[in-house]
């Protein structure tokens, strides 16, 4: 018998807990329906109507309103956190309460204070948890990460990123929080992009942050930020130029994310497109495609919706591989390149960091000083 199979069937089962039934709820139940090692699944959405439509979508065996009620279900062995991203502290902490891994959507809170009190509390506990930094599954990525792994380009000296957005997003965001101060592109969206630079810069120590940022589109509406751009400085020298726009007008063809990445190092270089120009849908009449269809959108960059695409009725892309990749871990111990609560806490902490630059209109040292851990939290 090969180790492989060997390991199948000491797999062990699984009953997972979805708390939150939005989107990414959806497209990960849907995902861990269909893996061998799920035995059970329930579901903790606070809108019976939502609820209703998600339950049978994901096949679960128990629909309730309450997070508490069903991460303390015995069935429950495991957890994925996928509500609103300033609602992720409370079923954290139930969660850990348990001694449960857990699978938690991008960030681990949206403020900083709360944030680093839980990845205290995961890592006290020795609680097995990742982070939905989905993008890390998508296959360019594994390949540059790779190459920067292996010394390919020699040191990197100098990456770059830029990352457009329709703003539909943005508007989503700012309409469901009651502070706008504590949503951002960067918090919320950049740091996809910021991920998987400081993934390639792994061993880099950041030392300094500077940034500019823009309000005038999202600033009169939503008291919101339409664009940063900004530095991060590290300790060999090394400089990491970035910028990213949600602001763009809503017949920007990216459904979501559109990306140009550059890593140089001193013995080479790597560029990578993340743009999803090579496959463009262009229509008569509005598809139910990407994050928040609007009859506007006639064109698509088809790809750039982060999750994936739909295709002969699944999720296929990198946030099924990534949840399979976690299912495999909780099921089979098998590793996984999701990010780690550290990694998650260090991308808030940097994101925080410019954004705190750019109010400021001055350069940040790292690691932050008390009055500044005390402004950005």
């Amino acid at each position: 018998m090969t180790k492989g199979s060997d390991m199948k069937q000491n797999a062990k089962g699984v009953g997972l807990a979805i708390i939150g039934g939005g989107r990414v709820g959806l497209f990960r139940g849907e995902v861990a329906a269909r893996h061998p090692a799920v035995e059970w699944i329930g579901l903790a959405e606070k809108s019976p109507n939502r609820a209703g439509e998600v339950g049978p979508k994901i096949s679960a065996d128990f629909v309730t309103q309450s997070h508490v009620e069903l991460i303390n279900r015995p069935e429950t062995t495991a957890v994925i956190i996928a509500t609103d991203e300033h609602l992720h502290v409370d079923p954290i902490m139930a969660a850990i309460e348990r001694g449960l891994p857990m699978l938690i959507e991008k960030p681990l809170a949206t403020n900083l204070a709360e944030s680093a009190k839980v990845l205290k509390l995961i890592k006290d506990a020795k609680i097995d948890a990742v982070v939905g930094y989905t993008q890390r599954f998508r296959r360019r990525w594994l390949a540059a990460k790779e190459k920067c792994r292996t010394g390919a380009l020699g040191d990197v000296t100098l990456v770059t990123s830029r990352a457009f957005m329709n703003r539909l997003v943005a508007i989503d965001n700012y309409k469901r929080t009651d502070d706008p101060s504590t949503i951002s592109p960067l918090v919320i969206s950049g740091t996809h992009a910021l991920d998987i630079c400081m993934w390639c810069l792994d061993g880099k120590k950041p030392v300094e942050v500077y940034a500019r940022s823009i309000d005038k589109v999202l600033g009169p509406l939503y008291q919101g930020i339409d664009a940063t751009a900004g530095m991060i400085m590290f300790d060999d020298g090394t400089v990491y130029h970035l910028n990213i726009s949600w602001a763009l007008p809503v017949t920007w063809p990216g459904a979501v994310y559109s990306l140009e990445v550059g890593i140089v190092g001193t013995t080479g270089v790597l560029t990578i497109d993340d743009t999803h120009r090579d496959i463009v849908l262009a229509v008569s009449k509005a598809q139910s495609e990407g994050y928040a269809p609007d009859q506007t959108r006639l064109v698509d960059f088809m790809g750039s919706y982060p999750p994936g695409d739909m295709a002969l009725g699944e999720l296929r892309g990198p946030m099924a591989d990534e949840t399979v990749s976690w299912l495999d871990r909780v099921a089979m111990g098998l590793p996984t390149v999701a990010a780690t609560v550290d990694e998650a806490h260090r991308n808030l902490m940097l994101t925080k960091a410019l954004d705190l630059s750019a109010k400021r209109k001055q350069s940040i040292k790292l690691p932050l000083g008390d009055a500044d851990f005390a402004a950005v939290a």
